[in-house]
Parts: C-alpha cells; structure tokens; sequence
C-alpha cells in the first residue's frame, strides 16, 4: 500500500518540477535577466537539497515502475512482489547513497569551503 501512495507522490512531484521546469526556461525568451536571476538562486544550497528530493523522487518512481511492470506482465510477479519491493528499496538506499556527492558536493563546498 506504502508503495502505491509513494509512486502516485512521487510521480505529481515530477510533473510540478518539470512544469517550472518549462517556466522557468521559457523565461529566456521573455527576459534574459529576469532569466539569470532564477539560474542564480538554483545554486543555493537550499535548492541542492530539493535537487537531492528530485533524484530520490525520480529514482524511487522509476525503480518502482519496473516493479510494477514485473508484478503485471510477470506469472510470478504477484507472489514475489512483497521481495521486489524490498529489492527496490535496497537499490535506491545504495543509489541515493552513491548520489549524494555528485549532487550535494557544490553545496558542501560551497557552505563549508573547498
């Protein structure tokens, strides 16, 4: 059930993001400044942390799908499901261990200095 309501979450933060994702790039057009202003706030350490919700949101979406897909069009899908699930959430643990330098590294430096 947890499952369920973390890929439905999951997959509404993504459409929001790609959403001000398409506004705020389609500022450029309108005003290149007003442009340069928004790039520069994603370079806050604030922002690093939402862009490290965005990978586990991403990668938990994702990695659950495939579940899914398996417990539909796989015979043994259904009974295996409850061990698919676990094997999802080991594999994200290690990715999103794995993510947390390439994306929070700008950040650290950034607070704590080079």
């Amino acid at each position: 059930m947890w499952s369920w309501v973390a890929h439905r979450v999951t997959g509404v933060l993504i459409f929001f993001f790609l959403f001000v994702h398409v506004l705020d790039t389609a500022l450029v057009r309108v005003s290149p400044e007003a442009y340069d202003d928004v790039v520069a706030t994603y370079k806050t350490p604030i922002v690093a942390l939402l862009e490290y919700g965005l990978v586990a949101a991403i990668l938990f979406h994702a990695l659950n799908g495939l579940r899914v897909i398996a417990v539909d069009f796989w015979s043994k899908g259904p009974r295996l499901q409850k061990q698919m699930l676990w094997g999802v959430v080991i594999v994200w643990i290690i990715l999103m261990i794995g993510a947390l330098y390439p994306v929070l590294g700008h950040a650290a430096a950034e607070l704590f200095g080079k």
